[in-house]
């Protein structure tokens, strides 16, 4: 089985991977006051952060149309193709390429056109490293030569499974977008409180809080860890936000306490800095 996965621009793919052609992302669009982004390769995130920095709107995303995941689609040289997009709660995206497979195999039948080519649209419940980890885990199904019903029936089942962790640098964007008053942001700020956050089947929730940015990065991976159990086979996603030397932190954080089969570093690209801000960092595993 030949195989492309397919994935909204959230999937924040590593360097290594954006050349790999059996990944491909689908830009969602950012917009910043009166201000337009596409995050695609063109993405600046530097110009960005400082745009977002000096608008007192909150920045805002709006998904993928079915028509441009439906072109990747109907472009797909392979036999199989995985789509995987942002949690349902977070963005439009999912709707949009569930309706471009039915549009696909719509139009296939309606010419009289065999549909050949499977198609499984994959909700990850997350976003970022939760998106990779799970992209990278369809390929490892792919390359032990598993059926497409069988990596579409795994690949669903450990959306479920596979957690989300992350620690913000600034509360901004919770404050600009109304999910956290200017008084708690304000008292967060003065004493340096910084929320450890996950997400429960796709929802973000808070998990604890510690004072300074390195002391909640510590929290995260000791909650992570304890919540993995076996570690010794899992693989880790740190994607951060302009801020290298914090995921090689976190990386070292998390050695400190168990083994892992593998920890990938990648960063983040648009919509991960609109929800993530500068210097915020999200683990997936």
């Amino acid at each position: 089985m030949t195989y492309k996965i397919i994935g909204d621009s959230c999937l924040d793919l590593t360097e290594e991977l954006k050349k790999d052609p059996g990944f491909q992302m689908i830009p969602l669009t950012l917009q910043v006051g009166n201000v337009q982004v596409i995050d695609d390769e063109t993405f600046d995130q530097s110009a960005f952060i400082e745009m977002v920095k000096a608008c007192p709107e909150c920045p805002k995303t709006a998904c993928p149309s079915p028509e441009s995941f439906k072109k990747a689609y109907e472009e797909a040289d392979a036999d199989a193709v995985f789509v995987i997009t942002l949690s349902n709660h977070l963005s439009g995206s999912y709707n949009s390429a569930v309706l471009a497979k039915e549009l696909y195999e719509e139009e296939k039948k309606e010419a009289g056109e065999p549909v050949t080519k499977k198609i499984a649209v994959i909700d990850s419940l997350s976003a970022s490293s939760g998106e990779l980890d799970q992209a990278l885990y369809i390929r490892d199904l792919c390359e032990q030569g598993l059926d497409f019903e069988t990596v579409a029936e795994m690949a669903e089942a450990y959306s479920h499974r596979m957690k989300t962790y992350f620690v913000l640098e600034t509360l901004d964007t919770l404050r600009k977008n109304g999910r956290l008053s200017g008084l708690q942001a304000f008292f967060a700020t003065a004493l340096n409180i910084k929320p450890v956050m996950g997400a429960e089947e796709g929802v973000i929730i808070k998990l604890d809080q510690a004072r300074g940015i390195n002391k909640a990065l510590q929290r995260m991976c000791d909650i992570a860890v304890k919540e993995t159990g076996d570690t010794s086979g899992k693989r880790v996603v740190i994607c951060h936000v302009n801020h290298q030397e914090r995921a090689l932190y976190v990386k070292a954080e998390l050695e400190k306490r168990a083994s892992f089969k593998e920890i990938v570093i990648t960063e983040a690209a648009g919509v991960a800095t609109v929800y993530a801000n500068d210097g915020g960092i999200i683990l997936a595993m």
